[in-house]
């Protein structure tokens, strides 16, 4: 028998299954799915059997055994098997890549190098031989004790060789339990026992009372030395027992089916189950989408069938969490980044061993490996990060119906501001279109006052908060009620400037101005990485007159506390949300009322459910409407309906304050008056003059280098070659890209408009081919994004 294996080796001539002998030992064992180690060139590494064989096109002398079976069980299943092979073809990507995104990091290989003695340790010098244990010694120690140069003499003296020691990042947790013994076990161990040790004995006596039972340590009434002394007389014993981490913080009620309207009734019912179908549940905010997905899902378990619960924001997953746990107990893992290395492992073991019917997370949960889907619903499903940015560059929506076709299950997609490609696809009936028209619990949607800063500044008033706004904080707050402020920018200050000579103080490794961060004094680049100390006086003139300007979350948070001394202020950023549970923690003290004001960026536009908001201010609506992307008006207005719809949700009237330099923009005008249809017809007519999606499908070519005139070189040659491929197909550059350089690296980019084009798939793969074979030796980095969030 012969394994057909994708290796762990993602570059382009090994791109492809390589076949290897199966062992004696591993036959009818090693399945399809199962991780291997194989070794490759002159070093093992990790691999997935993709297909079982009992011929090969490879003369057996050529072929090598396969070394390791790493999965009894399979880690994936036939169906994610075929959804990489087909990611590689849609996405341009290597099959291992695909293969690796659907695994919880825990279960990817760590490759350490590592030092074998070949001749007796006693011959190896004093220093090899104290830093060796059992004959090896990982590379890492070598280089720490500065014996690289004794171990390179040692390799060429055949003394010793460097090696590949292949794992898993992750283990099951396992945890020491103490196993009491039967009453004869206990009866021996006192009689062996001596009578002196009243401890040990008091201990046998409660042991006695307690046979053939399992403790935590901590549990046993005696110190760890007494129990040390009766588990040697053989009165009990250590056992190590796995267990799941748990990575839910709080407990949660049980809740149970609401009564739906006749909206939400009529919505529900067209959902068909066991049929392959996309639906677009179209329901304003406070619609009750959440309880349409709560009910379908019951229908599905009750069949004895699985459901994946995706929403885009992890801010979003706690309060999804407890929902669906409230109403679906134990039968629910979460899968999202904000968890620790172990427990996506374990939450991934629960699914992939069926002990869950449940999914909810982010992106990657579409992986869930569920082999009997009875449904998948994309909640929020406009958004962006549903979009994955690396390789293999997927959308979760297109991953969600292919399952869905594999299951033949329906998917639905959700949200109050769908995107316009969904829309439109509804409109044409591709997808089924359900609209939900009334908030579930019959309030009216909050009152939308949009402020023209202009007249702010004319009359006097250069605070970042307008007069109405303030004004509705303080009713707010003097009602003991709770208020949203939205601010698109994290930091202090977006920029820092001289007035003297204008100069704006520039990350060194990208085309774009640092962020001032007040909290740690530091201007830090948002997309490298890069930190630098604040300047006292301009690097160009060396004046003193440097300046801040603009306006981040942090500075707001300054600017609130003088306005508003007594008032309880929570922050939600990046910079707020690093450690692990702080999103839930935020989110839960702002929901038990241990705080008045939640400021913060888009993280908290969309998704929050809290009885007590009444006032959502808006600090900046043109912070995302003026970005060079041609979907800034459509996100400006999902934004900001989005924002707007976190007020007056349960019995309160809520409030909108919408601050704006552009206040007749048709985005923030129809954003108030929270209306999609005329939004989407209007944004359509824009985008059938421009020929952007969805009239046209839209594919990114962006081309990298450290030099900038070979970076537009590589492009002008890339964007040639494909007109000549492609003579019906409009292409537009090659231009430099939005931010032109980031990280050391010059970026120029071309577009491609197309409708339907058959070629242009092959097209791209062969281009890849070319890139990868000649220019990636030039030091040329080219991406190829089929569906691109921003360009």
């Amino acid at each position: 028998m012969f394994a057909k294996v994708i290796v762990d080796v993602p570059t382009y001539h090994v791109d492809r299954p390589f076949d290897y002998i199966i062992p004696a030992k591993w036959q009818g064992i090693i399945e399809i799915g199962s991780r291997v180690k194989v070794p490759f060139g002159r070093r093992p590494v990790l691999g997935f059997v993709i297909a079982l064989t009992e011929e090969t096109d490879v003369p057996t002398g050529k072929l090598k055994a396969i070394t390791e079976l790493l999965d009894i069980e399979p880690v994936l299943t036939p169906e994610l098997l075929q959804l990489a092979a087909w990611l590689k073809h849609e996405t341009i990507c290597f099959e291992i890549d695909a293969l690796q995104a659907m695994l919880p990091s825990a279960l990817r290989a760590k490759y350490e190098k590592m030092i074998e003695t070949l001749i007796p340790i006693e011959e190896l010098s004093m220093e090899l031989a104290t830093n060796m244990k059992q004959g090896r010694m990982s590379y890492k120690v070598a280089e720490q004790a500065n014996l690289l140069a004794e171990v390179k003499q040692g390799v060429r003296n055949g003394h010793l060789r460097i090696t590949t020691k292949v794992s898993q990042r992750g283990k099951a947790k396992q945890v020491r339990y103490v196993t009491v013994g039967n009453l004869e076990q206990i009866e021996a161990a006192q009689t062996v026992t001596s009578t002196r040790a009243k401890k040990q004995h008091e201990l046998l006596q409660w042991l006695a009372a307690h046979s053939e039972q399992q403790f935590l340590p901590s549990d046993i009434p005696a110190s760890t030395a007494v129990l040390q002394e009766v588990i040697k007389a053989g009165a009990a014993s250590f056992t190590q027992q796995e267990i799941y981490r748990d990575p839910f913080a709080t407990a949660v009620d049980k809740t149970t089916a609401l009564t739906l309207t006749t909206e939400q009734q009529q919505a529900k019912d067209r959902i068909v189950l066991h049929e392959a179908h996309t639906y677009l549940l179209h329901g304003i905010t406070g619609s009750g989408k959440t309880e349409i997905y709560l009910q379908k899902i019951d229908q599905v378990l009750a069949e004895g069938q699985q459901a994946i619960m995706l929403v885009p924001e992890i801010a979003l997953t706690p309060q999804m969490t407890e929902r669906f746990r409230g109403r679906f107990g134990d039968r629910v893992a979460v899968m999202h980044s904000g968890l620790s290395s172990g427990e996506k492992f374990d939450e991934w073991r629960k699914i992939q061993q069926q002990e869950v019917q449940v999914v909810v997370g982010a992106r990657s949960a579409i992986f869930a490996p569920f082999t009997n889907l009875g449904i998948i619903i994309l909640d929020e499903e406009h958004e962006a990060s549903y979009k994955q940015e690396d390789t293999p560059r997927y959308h979760t929506r297109d991953v969600a119906i292919w399952r869905s076709h594999m299951h033949q299950c329906p998917v639905i997609l959700g949200s109050a501001t769908p995107a316009l490609e969904s829309y439109a696809r509804a409109v044409k009936g591709v997808y089924t279109l359900l609209t939900l028209s009334e908030r579930a619990m019959q309030q009216s949607l909050p009152a939308v006052e949009v402020v023209d800063m202009r007249d702010e500044l004319r009359s006097g008033n250069r605070s970042m908060f307008s007069r109405s706004l303030l004004t509705e904080m303080t009713a707010s707050l003097a009602r003991k009620e709770q208020i949203v402020l939205f601010l698109n920018r994290r930091g202090y200050s977006s920029f820092v400037m001289c007035r003297d000579c204008g100069t704006v103080v520039q990350c060194q490794n990208c085309d774009i101005s640092l962020t001032y961060h007040r909290s740690q004094e530091r201007l830090r680049c948002h997309y490298c990485g890069y930190e630098e100390a604040v300047p006292t006086t301009c690097p160009q003139c060396a004046s003193e007159r440097i300046r801040y300007f603009g306006t981040g979350t942090q500075k707001v948070e300054e600017e609130l506390q003088k306005h508003f001394p007594t008032a309880r202020v929570l922050r939600m950023d990046v910079d707020t949300t690093r450690k692990k549970g702080a999103h839930e923690e935020i989110l839960s003290a702002f929901g038990c009322g241990e705080a008045d004001i939640l400021l913060g960026t888009q993280m908290i536009a969309k998704g929050l459910d809290f009885p007590n908001i009444t006032v959502v201010g808006v600090l900046s609506a043109d912070t995302s409407l003026h970005l060079p992307d041609f979907r800034a008006s459509e996100k400006t207005f999902q934004l900001l309906t989005q924002v707007s719809g976190r007020a007056g949700r349960h019995d309160k009237e809520g409030r909108v304050v919408v601050q704006t330099y552009t206040p007749t923009h048709y985005a923030i005008e129809l954003a108030q008056q929270q209306d999609y249809l005329p939004f989407y017809e209007q944004e359509m007519t824009h985008r059938r003059r421009a020929g952007y999606p969805p009239y046209f499908y839209i594919a990114l070519v962006q081309v990298s280098h450290e030099d900038v005139l070979q970076a537009g070189h590589y492009a002008q040659l890339a964007t040639n070659w494909l007109r000549e491929q492609l003579p019906r197909i409009r292409i537009i550059g090659p231009t430099a890209s939005a931010i032109s350089r980031v990280q050391n690296r010059y970026r120029y980019q071309c577009l491609i408009k197309y409708k339907i084009e058959p070629n242009l798939i092959p097209v791209l793969h062969r281009l890849i081919a070319m890139y990868r074979a000649d220019w990636q030796k030039q030091g040329v980095q080219l991406t190829v994004d089929l569906d691109p969030s921003m360009i």
